[in-house]
């Protein structure tokens, strides 16, 4: 009887597609996937560190498992990802939590089968955690969650040091995959039935500075755009780096979606300088109006978060300012969440929590405003959408992105299938979805 995995992933795009490869990596040596935790032989927990949540929330994972360990003496338990790269997140699992079996980062994930083998071998908890990203390892094996749609990493880690980010940390300086790479990797998905990728990379737009040779993320795009592939997406884009050239390959290619996510995290300059963003108010303002003007149709989303060290009643005003500016379709808001071993975290943070959620709660208020108000200026459009496939709760109401990344629940006509590249009439609007008649 073949061993079973069980995977639980937290975070962003970038572990998503971690565990593809993580299980992918497992089915090659005779693994197969568990239905659920209880029946697996092993139990991997793919990790975040971005915010204190997460990490909290994994803990209570690792936490939960002792019990069903309790049962089942051979289940290998392990935990990856990013938190694994953090010294004080292993010393914890080494004091605390003995029935974790095994232990690695992001820097050796090819490693698995190896580690596997001397965790069985030794009968004993093996901890491997790189300190360095080394070189990219290409080929490895993949399971995609899904037939019409997939992530393709283009590059890892990140140069850039914001002050409140443990990511350069635990992902490490940036590597660009060789373009050709990438390319036959498009290649092969749109052969096989894939009609939308998302590049990934946490910061895309400096793709190719580590490569010379004339390649960077624009070049990229329009070799991309010649494949076979009928979308192409991608994942995060720094404002620093956004350049005239990219902003113009979005616009001449048809393939692109019309979707950009351009985290501006702070709308008080003195706050992103504190932050080390390298970019000001005013200079986040002109580019968002350059990219609007230049993509009549663009969908812009961001990040932002509310509560830095320091920031005052003054600069909050700037970052509600900033919104009601560029009106982004979308914004992920959070309450700045200290990480140890960032510069931040050794700032000196006077306001109080309370203040930081009211604040947080108004701009919620204003964005998912702009949010709604942005989505009933479509209703009545005609609307390309990728099915996504049925409501779980209502069989007879589909699901499917547009080229923003508008998610638009609608009614099927005719003969539909996941995967699909329909045209959906849009006849309402919500906060955070449209809604819709497909079009025979």
């Amino acid at each position: 009887m073949r061993q079973k995995y069980f995977i639980t992933t937290f975070g962003c795009q970038m572990n998503v597609n971690d565990s593809e490869v993580i299980a992918g990596i497992l089915e090659s040596i005779g693994y197969e996937s568990a239905a659920t935790i209880e029946a697996a032989d092993l139990v991997l927990l793919n990790t975040c560190c971005v915010r204190e949540n997460a990490e909290n929330r994994t803990f209570g994972h690792i936490g939960n498992l002792k019990e069903l360990k309790e049962k089942k003496p051979d289940l290998i338990i392990g935990l990856c990802g990013c938190m694994a790269q953090e010294a004080n997140v292993v010393e914890k699992i080494r004091e605390s939590y003995p029935h974790v079996d095994l232990v690695f980062g992001t820097h050796n994930l090819h490693q698995l089968p190896e580690l596997l083998q001397k965790v069985r071998e030794t009968s004993s908890r093996v901890i491997e955690v790189w300190d360095s990203e080394g070189e990219i390892h290409e080929g490895l094996p993949i399971k995609r969650d899904e037939t019409f749609r997939a992530w393709v990493t283009i590059m890892y880690g990140c140069n850039n040091f914001c002050t409140y980010c443990i990511v350069p940390y635990v992902r490490g300086r940036e590597r660009s995959r060789k373009p050709e790479v990438i390319l036959e990797t498009v290649r092969d998905l749109a052969a096989n039935g894939v009609k939308e990728v998302t590049l990934l990379g946490q910061n895309v737009n400096s793709y190719g500075k580590d490569i010379g040779d004339g390649w960077n993320f624009a070049r990229l795009l329009r070799e991309l755009a010649k494949t076979d592939i009928a979308r192409i997406r991608f994942q995060t884009s720094h404002p620093k780096d956004l350049s005239d050239e990219l902003i113009e390959v979005i616009a001449a290619e048809p393939k692109i979606c019309r979707h950009l996510h351009l985290p501006f995290q702070a709308g008080s300059s003195r706050i992103l300088k504190l932050m080390n963003r390298q970019y000001t108010k005013e200079q986040y303002l002109e580019l968002a109006q350059k990219i609007q003007q230049r993509v009549t149709d663009i969908a812009l989303t961001t990040d932002i978060i509310v509560g830095f060290p320091g920031e005052t009643d003054a600069d909050f005003n700037d970052t509600l300012d900033l919104v009601q500016q560029v009106r982004f379709d979308g914004a992920f808001t959070f309450i700045y969440s200290p990480r140890v071993g960032t510069p931040a975290a050794k700032m000196e943070d006077p306001t109080p929590e309370e203040v930081k959620k009211e604040r947080l709660m108004k701009l919620i208020e204003i964005q998912n405003k702009i949010s709604l108000g942005k989505n009933q200026n479509l209703v009545g459009t005609l609307q390309e959408v990728l099915i996504e496939g049925s409501s779980e709760k209502d069989a007879a109401i589909w699901s499917g992105r547009t080229s923003q990344n508008k998610l638009v629940h609608f009614e099927p006509a005719g003969q539909v299938a996941i995967g699909d590249l329909g045209v959906v009439r849009v006849t309402g609007a919500k906060t955070f979805t449209l809604e819709g008649k497909l079009l025979g």
